[in-house]
């Protein structure tokens, strides 16, 4: 008889707010938790059933913990792939596998996957020097990415013309044609080990310019839904070519022609995803714990127009974090916060998100334009 959802321990690499979250739906299944993060008090310490305190990187820590667990996940792509192998080789349950992992935390190879699986995507080269960098065939201005371990808007640069060179990256990255966009939007699709996928309604996003980081999201998306149709179809056809169990988060343009350009993809639950808490009849966290365990998939049409944003810290401010003016947003209908348990705040770490649920979609961006200039996190 197979083992029900509540015998198999779910371990989580990576023990920030994605993996909060992961495990405050995972009590609701009678789902054990354990939890590897570096840092001694990650969001997830006080919630998660067995905390452990190392490298997620480092082999042995991460082989040595995923032994304790009968299905494995990750928070955040830049883990150790070898011993997710290694652990695949001996039975246990890797989701997403260790080799959709591997694609994806190479920003070269996940375009070069893109371009061979006729996923459409911005021209792009992949240069390993500053030399490469100058005699490109992608004439400035042109977006540099790291290859490895960029993360939340880190990573990432603008390049207007040569003599920025003597500031970029000196590392293996890509260069990319710059994008002229209407609108950077989000797909998220999950897909379990039987093959079945469901798609979460198209999300429309506003970043911080400064941080480069999403601040402000729409949920569900206005565009025409032939538009929105057809980024759930490439977010499918991802997420087949991947082969992928769990959840694949997938950015792109809306160019100003109406093409669609898939700009990155992510293998786990998402930024772009948080409203769903509230604002669809289930979650992202949900449901990637439905498709990692093998379930049915959860029915994920829209309850309500959902805005999200993100609270980051406050430019200039570092410290024990305080959130001022909380009781000013908590007396508005329809606001729902969510702190990530950190102490600490710094200019631009993500510190929370709330979600405003309205039935009339101008109501809702209003009441978050409030939040966004009401609630403050400083030190």
């Amino acid at each position: 008889m197979a083992k029900q959802i509540s015998e198999l321990k779910l371990g989580i690499l990576g023990g920030g707010q994605l993996g909060r979250m992961l495990i405050q739906q995972a009590i609701n299944y009678n789902v054990t938790s354990l939890v590897l993060d570096p840092d001694p008090d990650a969001p997830c310490k006080h919630i998660a059933n067995y905390f452990e305190n190392g490298s997620i990187t480092d082999f042995d820590t991460v082989y040595n913990f995923g032994k304790k667990a009968d299905i494995i996940t990750i928070e955040i792509e830049k883990v150790n792939i070898e011993a997710l192998e290694q652990l695949e080789k001996e039975g246990k349950q890797v989701f997403p596998q260790s080799r959709v992992i591997r694609l994806i935390q190479d920003k070269g190879v996940q375009k070069q996957f893109f371009k061979e699986n006729d996923i459409p995507t911005s021209p792009f080269q992949i240069v390993n020097t500053k030399e490469d960098m100058e005699n490109s065939n992608i004439p400035f201005p042109y977006i540099l990415k790291l290859r490895k371990d960029g993360y939340d808007g880190k990573g990432v640069m603008r390049i207007e013309h040569a003599d920025d060179l003597a500031n970029a990256f000196d590392a293996p990255c890509i260069i990319e044609k710059l994008v002229d966009f209407d609108k950077e939007i989000a797909v998220i699709v999950a897909r379990n080990s039987n093959g079945d996928m469901k798609t979460f309604p198209m999300v429309e996003m506003e970043f911080n310019p400064e941080a480069n980081l999403v601040e402000f999201l729409i949920s569900p998306s206005t565009y025409a839904e032939s538009l929105q149709q057809k980024a759930e179809s490439i977010a499918k056809s991802i997420a087949s070519a991947m082969n992928i169990t769990g959840l694949l988060a997938v950015e792109m343009f809306v160019c100003h022609d109406g093409e669609l350009l898939v700009n990155e993809v992510a293998p786990r639950p998402h930024n772009s995803g948080h409203q769903t808490i509230e604002g669809n009849y289930v979650s992202q966290f949900e449901q990637h714990i439905r498709a990692i365990y093998n379930l049915p998939l959860g029915d994920t049409t829209s309850i309500s127009n959902a805005v999200m944003i993100n609270l980051l810290g406050e430019k200039g401010s570092e410290g024990v974090a305080k959130y001022e003016n909380l009781e000013k947003i908590l007396a508005v209908e329809g606001v729902f916060v969510h702190l990530y348990g950190k102490k600490y705040t710094k200019p631009f770490r993500k510190m929370g998100h709330v979600t405003i649920v309205d039935i009339d979609r101008e109501k809702a961006i209003e009441k978050a334009r409030y939040v966004q200039k009401t609630l403050r996190v400083i030190a």
